[in-house]
């Protein structure tokens, strides 16, 4: 069995999404989910989805090696960033090379970066009233969103698109592709 840890951040729409594609697999299982924020919603999701969602701390991240430590206990072949918002420590980079998987809300390299998450991506889309958006999914090193490309899909823009309807669209998106392609990678790879 190829193991998954997903990372999320907020809402956890990815990682339910990731959950379920994997529910009935019999070469992959989504092992937890651990979030940095005590207030998302994917704590909820998980709950529901019976998959354990562990609250850590910057300092377990960053300066311990807690968060490494349990990956390693775990067994875990792949980590799947899923609105996971934190960069990724070098000492878990090195720990899994081109093992760590993320999904970005545009096309790559346009809108990247340090702070580029979420609505911040759709409102400066809109703002330079581009003609099309889509998802990147990528590996990621030690530099946000500069992974190399895994697979991008795209979808137009209309002049009467809001940041709002874009987001529509991404999600439409990000929720048909990302655990398709994550199971492309990981039985690949894995």
């Amino acid at each position: 069995m190829i193991r998954i840890v997903v990372f999320a951040s907020g809402s956890g729409t990815n990682a339910e999404n990731i959950i379920n594609h994997f529910n009935n697999s019999s070469k992959v299982v989504v092992t937890n989910v651990l979030c940095n924020n005590p207030t998302a919603k994917v704590f909820d999701r998980c709950e529901k989805l019976n998959v354990p969602c562990s609250l850590f701390e910057k300092e377990a991240f960053f300066k311990e090696n807690t968060v490494l430590h349990f990956l390693l206990q775990e067994k875990t072949d792949f980590i799947i960033l899923a609105g996971f918002l934190w960069k990724i420590p070098k000492n878990i980079l090195a720990a899994f090379p081109n093992k760590i998987i993320n999904i970005h809300p545009a096309l790559l390299p346009k809108y990247g970066g340090k702070g580029m998450y979420g609505m911040h991506v759709h409102n400066a889309v809109k703002a330079n009233n581009e003609s099309e958006t889509g998802i990147t999914i990528h590996y990621v090193n030690e530099n946000y969103d500069e992974g190399a490309i895994i697979f991008q899909a795209k979808t137009a823009l209309l002049f009467e698109d809001t940041p709002e309807t874009i987001a529509a669209k991404i999600h439409l998106l990000e929720q048909e592709h990302f655990p398709k392609m994550i199971e492309n990678v990981v039985l690949k790879d894995g």
